[in-house]
């Protein structure tokens, strides 16, 4: 772990988290919100900030009183046990795999235009395949090309925001009227029903926030530097989203936007701005690159730490420091999810899109759950370090937004099947969990292997989630446990004890 004295700031978390966050999710996902909510979309934004407010502080005041590297999954396995651990690592990472399914879908769909006689499946697979091969590369090599391709994403919004304000003015284009499309449409076309069915394409667009959380063991003083952090990477993102979608919605009427075309790219090119909406597309492909670059870091390790704990099979075990038998799994994993959703030709990102999103706030709907256990188990953190603002009326707000929007899938055509798919990964992992536990007691009882017990924690490695991290965070030595002082865990599991002093060792 970082001292205080070289450790990062609050600037530096906030444009890790924001390089993370803006992805294939915004940029084309967002037609498929607006269709729903028309120009309320907006409302949809500025509250899926609000819940991604609370979640960050929930997460942050988790990981500073124990910076544990299990993160969220180690925290769920502390207060809800085994299976919930097991359950919450697989899917969240399930959930990536799809998520990134459906941004090399987004690729494909950019760079089809340039390349017509190729089928987006082929280019998506071209796609998944370049970042499982680059991802190889280690990451000193990796977070040099991150570090430039997070900018270009973020450069991205900026530009087309003042793009958008000079054709608004009448700078550039006389036929543009001021904010003529977005004044003539109703502002709630569908209600709270449209803002509803919005908001989970709009909170899969903050993915990846997480970040700052779970760099708060690098973070110089973070008791102080984690709040600004949050409090800036939010402020920044509903800003530039809410900004940018207004703009949009002045430069296009939602009825012509669809899932196959960025919405920013067709806004421009309703402008007669070819040029602009060609060099916009260009961008968005490096931007989306970027994310699945981060997101395949992650998974990669994920995998290896679920292995290490006996939640994965033990073959997928990497020992160097790059994990290749996880991001070589991760890769062909996600070459099945983009197989998947090619069998619904009609709406394969939509699908994609609902489907890893559904697991991803699932998780993220654990992660407040957790800390509400944990505040009311054990009240403030070491030090009185309370982040989280108006707990526990707090956790209620971003609970039911989350299941809100989980709730309100069925409501957007496409979506229903992504619900589905998602309810099934819980069901499926959750059944593995049984089985898998109940072998594991059978040889236990010969001596063979241990038997965890539910609700106590069982150490684990570093498990990093689809964030755009330094070399430095990657290879941080895990920190040191707290000991689990229960006499059921230090009576009746010598094996883990054992396992894991010598992990530490190690």
């Amino acid at each position: 772990m970082k001292n205080s004295v070289n450790g990062l700031n609050a600037r530096q978390l906030a444009m890790m988290a924001l390089g993370t966050v803006v992805g294939g999710s915004f940029f084309l996902g967002s037609a498929a919100a607006i269709h729903a909510a028309g120009p309320s979309v907006i409302v949809s934004y500025v509250l899926g900030g609000s819940i991604v407010f609370v979640i960050l502080y929930a997460l942050s005041e988790l990981t500073v009183a124990d910076p544990a590297p299990g993160s969220f999954r180690t925290y769920a396995e502390r207060e809800f046990g085994r299976g919930a651990g097991f359950v919450v690592g697989w899917v969240y990472w399930t959930g990536l795999i799809l998520a990134m399914s459906s941004e090399a879908m987004a690729v494909a769909i950019f760079i089809h235009p340039w390349f017509p006689g190729l089928s987006l499946g082929l280019i998506g697979s071209a796609v998944i395949i370049a970042v499982t091969l680059l991802n190889l590369l280690g990451a000193e090599r990796l977070s040099k090309l991150e570090s430039g391709l997070a900018a270009v994403k973020l450069l991205a919004i900026a530009g087309f925001i003042a793009l958008g304000l000079f054709l608004i003015s009448g700078l550039i284009n006389a036929n543009q009227t001021g904010a003529g499309e977005l004044l003539a449409e109703p502002f709630f076309p569908g209600g709270i029903g449209g803002i509803a069915g919005s908001m989970l394409i709009v909170m899969f667009a903050y993915a990846g926030f997480e970040t700052i959380g779970l760099a708060a063991s690098e973070a110089r003083d973070p008791h102080k530097t984690i709040p600004r952090a949050i409090t800036y990477t939010v402020t920044s993102l509903v800003g530039l989203y809410v900004i940018s979608i207004g703009v949009l919605l002045a430069l296009i009427p939602t009825a012509s936007l669809t899932t196959e075309t960025s919405p920013f790219v067709a806004a421009l090119n309703r402008q007669n701005l070819a040029w602009a909406g060609n060099a916009i597309n260009i961008v968005l492909v490096t931007a989306i690159l970027s994310t699945m670059l981060a997101a395949m870091f992650g998974l990669g390790r994920m995998i290896r730490s679920l292995a290490e704990e006996n939640h994965a099979p033990s073959w997928l075990k990497d020992a160097g420091d790059i994990p290749k038998r996880g991001i070589l799994f991760s890769g062909v994993s996600m070459l099945l999810g983009l197989g998947l959703g090619s069998l619904l030709p009609q709406q394969v990102y939509l699908f994609l899109v609902s489907s890893g999103g559904f697991a991803l706030l699932t998780t993220y709907a654990v992660i407040v759950a957790t800390h509400y256990q944990f505040r009311k188990r054990n009240g403030c953190p070491p030090n009185g370090n309370c982040q989280l603002p108006l707990y526990p009326f707090s956790s209620w707000f971003g609970l039911t937004g989350l299941l809100f929007a989980l709730a309100s899938m069925p409501l957007i055509p496409g979506q229903g099947s992504g619900l589905a798919a998602g309810l099934a990964l819980i069901v499926l992992y959750s059944a593995i969990f049984v089985i898998k536990e109940r072998f594991s007691t059978k040889k236990n009882s010969k001596g063979t292997v241990d038997q965890g017990a539910g609700g106590k924690f069982l150490r684990t490695r570093s498990l990093e989630p689809q964030v755009e991290i330094s070399e430095e965070l990657a290879k941080c030595p895990d920190s040191k446990k707290k000991e689990d002082h229960s006499s059921s865990s230090a009576g009746h599991h010598p094996q883990r004890a054992q396992r894991g002093k010598e992990d530490t060792e190690g």
